[in-house]
């Protein structure tokens, strides 16, 4: 019988970002594609006889009660397999929080795998997907990882043919940004935005493998907003521009910048650029696209 149950979950870089007008229910409907990277949220599930959640790594310190992300998931997963909410989780956090990288989004879809492996639940991706789909936008896209395009709040998914692999320089702040906060002010503009559409030239550009097209026509329309509201993440989108030219883009709502480089060693050398130069928290190299959140080891 199973006791212990060890998932990875990545988080994601926003390679389009197409955003519509604001909604009567208050929500926006986006275009979106999204990519799976290496940056690995680790969620260790142990036989227990209550619930409960400890944090370390980049989440240490942040709360382990009934509004984290994950216990949520956990207690949406018993209620619909009708079956008690008891698990020790464990997660150890490598996602920058609060960075536009669908880090809280990651351990909720970690939590779902890894407890429907622990309790012996048998339930198929799709539905995982569907109860993520309550959590938060991004839980489906982190349970199906890879390349995929999201619709309406971008959670309705459509895998992408994706060739070629993707280096990426992440750059994270000290202070994040609030999703809801970078959305308002995306909302206070003069001009209102049109239903969103996805170039489908840039689509093409995916599948072929065409990555620097895909970089240097990347958009995201929540770049205006997140680098008017966060000082540090201008200083350092526009250093890593000027410094040697790449494409360089804000993840989700930022302010994590991610910077694509065409090697590893060119990465490196940016990201000592960039910390010795800006306010930077860090900077670190990250792979895509990976497979989403998946078992990697139980007993």
């Amino acid at each position: 019988m199973t006791s212990t149950v060890r998932v990875r979950a990545p988080g994601k870089v926003n390679l389009y970002l197409a955003v519509g007008p604001r909604e009567p229910d208050g929500y926006h409907n986006l275009v979106t594609v999204f990519q799976a990277v290496d940056i690995f949220e680790e969620i260790t599930a142990r036989s227990a006889a209550t619930l409960s959640l400890t944090m370390s790594g980049r989440g240490a310190g942040l709360p382990t009660d009934e509004s984290n992300l994950a216990i949520r998931a956990a207690r949406l997963l018993a209620e619909h397999a009708g079956v008690p909410a008891r698990a020790r989780l464990e997660i150890h956090k490598n996602v920058p929080v609060a960075g536009g990288m669908a880090g809280g989004s990651a351990d909720a879809a970690g939590t779902l795998v890894a407890l429907n492996r622990l309790w012996g639940l048998g339930l198929d991706p799709a539905t995982l997907r569907n109860l993520g789909a309550e959590l938060g936008a991004d839980v489906p896209f982190c349970l199906m990882g890879g390349t995929a395009m999201g619709t309406g709040r971008g959670d309705v998914l459509t895998p992408v043919l994706s060739r070629g692999s993707y280096t990426w320089l992440v750059i994270t702040q000290h202070e994040g940004l609030s999703t809801p906060r970078v959305f308002s002010h995306f909302d206070s503009r003069r001009h209102q935005p049109r239903r969103p559409v996805i170039d489908e030239r840039f689509v093409r550009a995916l599948a072929e493998g065409d990555t620097q097209y895909v970089g240097m026509n990347s958009r995201n329309d929540l770049a205006g907003p997140a680098l008017c509201l966060h000082d540090g993440a201008r200083q350092v989108y526009e250093a890593a521009r000027s410094h040697l030219a790449l494409p360089t883009i804000v993840s989700g709502s930022g302010p994590t910048i991610a910077v694509l480089c065409p090697d590893d060693d060119t990465a490196l050398s940016l990201g000592e650029y960039i910390c010795e130069h800006t306010v930077a928290e860090s900077a670190f190299v990250a792979h895509g696209p990976v497979p989403g959140a998946h078992v990697v080891d139980e007993s």
